[in-house]
């Protein structure tokens, strides 16, 4: 029987390295990651979602995490959860509809990393809107980790400091089995 692939979550708002930190934790773990599929729907539609559209590239999150499970070493980095989608709803659209809702708060992975929101805020010309809008979101994130009571991990600095950041507490919080598995 193989060992189950632990999912690892990578949060944060726009613009605060997530996608760079994912893939660079599969790096050093040489395994895989599952990058945003925000990302992705923004780049084939050419535009910002819209409300309706929000259960859908949550869930669409979701199923590239199982697809990308099943090419996983052990561990799997998600770039981004249903729970971010669900923050963005909140603050785009007043709220996040009852399925989008319910889906955020399987929040079921093994660790979760939040990024801090002191990168330097790149505009992207669809997607991002601004430094302002980030730090408002990142507050929310935190206070919706705080009142589900998910533990998390805040990293900040530059990319390798991240990611030695996530390295030492992934050492720290996995089951002591799959920190020994990991330790390196």
């Amino acid at each position: 029987m193989s060992d189950p692939i632990l999912h690892i979550a990578i949060l944060g708002a726009e613009s605060t390295g997530k996608s760079a930190l994912s893939a660079a934790l599969a790096a050093h773990y040489r395994t895989a990651w599952v990058p945003e599929y925000l990302r992705e729907f923004v780049e084939t539609h050419q535009r910002t979602p819209h409300a309706d559209e929000q259960y859908l590239i949550a869930a669409t999150q979701r199923a590239r995490e199982a697809e990308s499970a099943l090419h996983a070493n052990r561990l799997l980095f998600c770039d981004t959860s249903p729970l971010i989608t669900a923050v963005y709803s909140e603050h785009y659209f007043g709220q996040a509809d009852s399925a989008l809702t319910a889906l955020a708060a399987q929040h079921d992975y093994a660790a979760t990393i939040v990024t801090a929101p002191t990168m330097p805020w790149v505009a992207d010309g669809l997607q991002r809107e601004s430094d302002e809008v980030r730090q408002q979101v990142h507050a929310r994130l935190l206070c919706k980790l705080h009142d589900a009571g998910v533990a998390y991990l805040l990293v900040d600095g530059s990319l390798q400091q991240r990611v030695m950041q996530t390295v030492d507490y992934l050492g720290l919080h996995l089951p002591a089995d799959e920190a020994d598995t990991f330790a390196r």
